[in-house]
């Protein structure tokens, strides 16, 4: 690269977002034009704004907005744990991929999002502004959109370690039991009468205390799957409740 240069490092942390030659140093050198702003040098390298925490350029921190000159180095960090979001309790707002995972955020009781066919970026970002709701993804592309309120990635592909990395990262109020896993309403107690038409012989027999959905009307009783979701809760609740 010729003319004057900016060297800019990555946290480790921030490295998986790098291309392949320059992920292993974590590094990279980019040309100063001196009209490019932070952010958005930092995002031409593939580094999505909802990851980055502070900017130090020699040793001083700078906002996103700030335009380099030549011949500085730039520190790009991430973004810290727990991130404070304004709001609460803090809403969520899932991409189509990420189904199992805002199942079981709805397990949680967090106010979770969720449609099962693809709305496209554009009308996922304005949801996420129109509702105020924290944009979850593996889509760097939709990460990046300008319209987005808050936003953050999703690191892994396996729900028990996405779970855990949402609730780390942003440490949402955990209501267990209180959500409909299916669309996201809030559950009430019901008699077995009012879910009658919902029950198999064996679960009327089986089974007396039941809840249902205020939105879709599902019925939810302790059944054959229980004692996974309650695992599943307890773990939560023992490493991130309060």
């Amino acid at each position: 690269m010729n003319g004057p240069e900016i060297h800019v490092e990555f946290a480790p942390e921030l490295r998986v977002f790098l291309p392949n030659g320059r992920r292993e140093r974590g590094a990279a050198q980019v040309a100063a034009d001196g009209v490019s702003t932070l952010g958005h040098v930092v995002e031409s390298l593939g580094v999505p704004l909802t990851e980055v925490g502070p900017l130090v350029v020699d040793g001083r921190e700078m906002p996103v907005s700030y335009v380099p000159t030549a011949d500085v180095s730039v520190s790009v960090r991430p973004v810290a744990r727990p991130q404070r979001v304004p709001g609460a309790p803090l809403r969520f707002l899932l991409d189509v991929h990420l189904g199992t995972l805002a199942r079981r955020m709805r397990l949680l009781g967090v106010d979770t999002a969720y449609e099962s066919t693809d709305l496209g970026d554009p009308a996922l970002a304005a949801l996420s502004a129109a509702e105020r709701r924290v944009m979850l993804s593996r889509d760097r592309g939709l990460l990046r959109r300008r319209e987005l309120w808050a936003g953050g990635y999703v690191y892994s592909t396996r729900p028990e370690d996405q779970l855990r990395d949402v609730l780390d990262r942003f440490r949402p109020e955990l209501r267990p039991w209180t959500r409909c896993t299916a669309c996201n309403g809030l559950l009430k107690e019901a008699t077995k009468a009012e879910v009658a038409e919902q029950l198999e012989g064996g679960t009327q027999r089986s089974y007396d205390v039941f809840a249902q959905c205020t939105e879709c009307k599902r019925a939810y009783w302790k059944g054959a799957h229980h004692e996974q979701l309650v695992a599943i809760v307890e773990r939560a609740l023992a490493d991130y409740a309060g």
